[in-house]
This record gives C-alpha cells, structure tokens and sequence, in this order.
C-alpha cells in the first residue's frame, strides 16, 4: 500500500518496492538455485568465496548479530534444516544426527570473515539459510527504492514483518502466539519495521507430534512454542534478526538481552490462564495497547 501525490505516482513507487524485493530474493533466496547465496553454499567446503559487496557486506552485518546473540541466530543452520527434513515431509533426527549436523551448524560451519569479505564452508554438510534475514533485508531495500521515488507513505506487508514508510501513525495488530487472526496487542508506529517470531505459522509433524521451524543453532532442537517476540526497529533487518533471536533465547534471556540492548520487544507468553505480555522497557514508549483477551 503506497500513497503518493497522484496514483501513477504511487504505482511507480509501487513497482520500485516489488523490483527492489525481488532483486533481494535474487540474490539470497536458496529456494532458486540461480542465486547467489545458493552459489556459495555450493562451494568447496575449504574454499574461500568472495561474494558480491552488496551480499558480503549484508552477510558481515549479519554475522555480527550472531555475535551479539551468542550464537542463538545464525545463518549457518543448513545442517540442521537437513537433519529435521524442515524443507520435506519432516523426520526427527538422532542424536548422533543431530551431533554432526552441530558440527556443521553456527560458527563451527561457516566462516563469514568481515575483514576479507569471504565465506568459507568449513564442513560439507554446512550451509546459510537467509530465512532470518532474508525478509528484513528485502525490506531495508524496498524502503529505499521507495524512498527514492518520493513516496508520501507506505505499508509492506510480507507476512511476519511489515515496514511502515512515512511520518503518519499506523497500527499494527499483534496476533495471538498460536492463531495469527486473533490479534492480542495493537502498537501504533511509523516509520519502522515489525517483525513476530513464533512456532504457530510453520512446522513439520511426525508421528503425531509437531515440531516449529525455528531452531536452536546451539541445541540443534526445534525451540519450544512458548509464545512469540515482536520487535519494532528502525532497521528491518535488525528486526527480523532480532526477533529470531529473541524468540530462540525464551521469555527469560531473550528479555535480558532485549533490555541490554535497547530494543523495543513484546515477548507474549502462553499460560495456562491464556497469554501474557512482557513487553521490554524500549516497547513502553510506543504506544502499547494490551487488546482484549481472546476466549
């Protein structure tokens, strides 16, 4: 939704978002083997890849969030999206599996080195997922095509995260931490990007028993569906990393790194009563509005 002076304006601000996106998706989507993130993952595990700036210097952005997280987000987690089957019909590996599916997981995987814009694969089985990064980056993009044609305001929705261009206050919905169409809290926000992370959208089943999609690069295991994390960021990318992170370090830790970093988050915990709210001290000054608990 882009607002602009006149509608073909607004329709070419429109078209400069999506080009831009899709450019993104060129360029890290592993679901195309045209890309160049797919590319590297294809290397010689020993090798050291040079990849284009825009995709190394994303790429050392993004490791230096896996410092400051301790490693709970890391792009290297191809390992385990194979040991889990994430991409197929879901298996749940054993522990040796999951053993040697850590030693090509996180640091242990991948070398992204920020002084020699390089990637090297330093296990055969190692390779980078942009699913925690990949929509904020699309996203930081769209806001600069859009940005550059004029655009008066926009809203991108890409499910999960929405970026919110322009000085007018928006609201966006927080939905329940296992049914997105019940909303449990409405921010009021400009000119920022939202990102939730949570268990409910996406899994496998096995034998009866669901497992979430998102996992622990340093437990190899799914992350229990204790609810969700909303963070509302400047940066898109800083938002769709960090709720990622947050949600695999739990209510208790990822609260404590939230706070110590300045974040605005929402962690929304489910309870036996329903859910709660726990948002960080950086979340009061937007606006929180608790909505009424779903029955």
């Amino acid at each position: 939704l882009t607002t602009a002076e006149d509608r073909s304006e607004a329709v070419v601000a429109s078209e400069a978002a999506l080009d831009a996106m899709a450019a993104v998706e060129g360029r890290l989507s592993t679901w195309r083997e045209d890309s160049e993130l797919s590319r590297l993952n294809r290397a010689s595990p020993g090798s050291a890849v040079e990849p284009s700036p825009d995709v190394a210097g994303l790429l050392a952005e993004i490791a230096g969030w896996a410092e400051v997280t301790g490693g709970a987000f890391h792009p290297a987690v191809g390992a385990l999206v194979d040991a889990w089957d994430l991409r197929g019909e879901g298996r749940v590996p054993d522990e040796a599996e999951i053993r040697a599916a850590l030693a090509a997981t996180g640091f242990a995987g991948v070398l992204i080195d920020n002084r020699r814009g390089s990637v090297l694969r330093r296990a055969p089985g190692a390779w980078l997922d942009a699913g925690g990064f990949g929509k904020g980056a699309a996203l930081r993009e769209a806001r600069r095509a859009l940005q550059a044609t004029g655009a008066e305001a926009a809203r991108v929705d890409l499910g999960g995260q929405i970026l919110l261009v322009g000085p007018s206050p928006s609201e966006v919905a927080i939905a329940h931490p296992t049914d997105r169409s019940r909303p449990v809290a409405r921010v009021s926000v400009h000119d920022v990007s939202v990102a939730t992370s949570g268990q409910s959208e996406r899994g496998i089943e096995v034998d009866g028993q669901r497992f979430g999609h998102l996992l622990d690069p340093r437990t190899g295991r799914p992350v229990p569906p204790w609810g969700s994390v909303t963070v509302v960021h400047d940066d898109p990318v800083a938002a769709d990393v960090l709720a990622t992170a947050l949600f695999v370090l739990g209510p208790v830790d990822g609260h404590h790194l939230a706070t110590s970093l300045g974040v605005a988050a929402l962690f929304v915990v489910n309870g036996e009563s329903g859910v709660s709210p726990h948002p960080t001290p950086a979340f009061h000054f937007l606006d929180f509005t608790p909505s009424e608990s779903p029955e």
